[in-house]
């Protein structure tokens, strides 16, 4: 199969994110699985990137082979602008050495937010001093770069906590100047979560579309039907799906997305590989 091609990618598409500059709105950009980077005000927050082929190296002679549906969109090495990275929970799409050992020895004084509940696994696979991520629980926060970043409990498929009661897979509601966007990291619905994210008000929600489906013997996420479903129930202004066109196991149709979004109302956009959007409060511009 034909690899999905990236609507920009490597000295392009670093090219845009470096020549954006605006602290009245903002650009998110889409790298692929649940990787998004988005900058306001000259600062560089990147979501949980995925950016090497660890996971189909790993999966090669298997009987769950991670075969690759599209091209690696950049070179985790050339990303030299990032001040804040996260990882949201110990899977390998979510916590890649190949793509973080770069990251974190290219950008001088950046932050790595993990949650706290897994620094001593963060610490051992991408070699860091113990001290140097910087932890986060359901409800704690700590201002970074401009960004004051929450942490909120995810599904995954279960909130599962350690026995200090850490959560273990975690979002993160992340708010600068007047906006407020929630990276869902994986998550399934479950009880409480519309109350806890919709006091923050949320301009973007980046929410998970794979499905859960136990025959392709990995955690699930939300549908298209059930991301669209959370979007509205907490207010999102825009909804942006992710974890879909990576891997041909573990994928989802986006135009089911698309069609559960208009049937219920709900304002979204289905970004293409490497593309960016720009948003504002009056407006937004794809």
């Amino acid at each position: 199969m034909k690899l999905i091609q990236p609507i920009q990618k490597d000295a392009q598409l670093l090219n845009d994110i470096r020549s954006f500059n605006s602290d009245t709105e903002f650009k998110i950009w889409w790298l692929g699985q649940s990787g998004f980077l988005l900058k306001w005000n000259k600062k560089c927050l990147l979501f949980d990137p995925y950016l090497s082929d660890s996971l189909s190296i790993k999966y090669l002679h298997t009987d769950k082979p991670h075969t690759r549906m599209s091209e690696l969109v950049i070179n985790p090495s050339t990303l030299d602008c990032i001040d804040v990275v996260t990882s949201s929970h110990n899977h390998t799409d979510h916590l890649d050495a190949d793509t973080l050992v770069p990251i974190l020895k290219n950008n001088q004084g950046v932050k790595f937010i993990i949650p706290e509940a897994n620094r001593a696994f963060v610490v051992q696979r991408v070699q860091c001093d113990k001290g140097f991520p910087v932890g986060l629980n359901e409800g704690t926060s700590i201002e970074v770069a401009g960004f004051l970043i929450t942490g909120v409990p995810s599904a995954h498929n279960t909130v599962e906590r350690n026995e200090r009661g850490e959560c273990k897979f975690m979002g993160y509601i992340v708010q600068f100047g007047n906006y407020s966007v929630y990276h869902s990291g994986d998550t399934i619905l479950f009880d409480g979560l519309t109350e806890i994210l919709s006091p923050f008000e949320v301009d973007i929600a980046l929410l998970p579309i794979n499905g859960n489906k136990p025959e392709r013997r990995v955690a699930g996420n939300l549908d298209p039907r059930e991301a669209a479903t959370l979007g509205r129930a907490i207010g999102a202004k825009l909804v942006i799906p992710h974890h879909y066109d990576l891997f041909e196991f573990n994928t989802e149709d986006p135009a089911q997305f698309e069609a559960a979004c208009r049937e219920q109302g709900v304002s979204y956009k289905v970004l293409k590989l490497g593309a960016g959007l720009v948003y504002r409060k009056e407006s937004t511009v794809f």
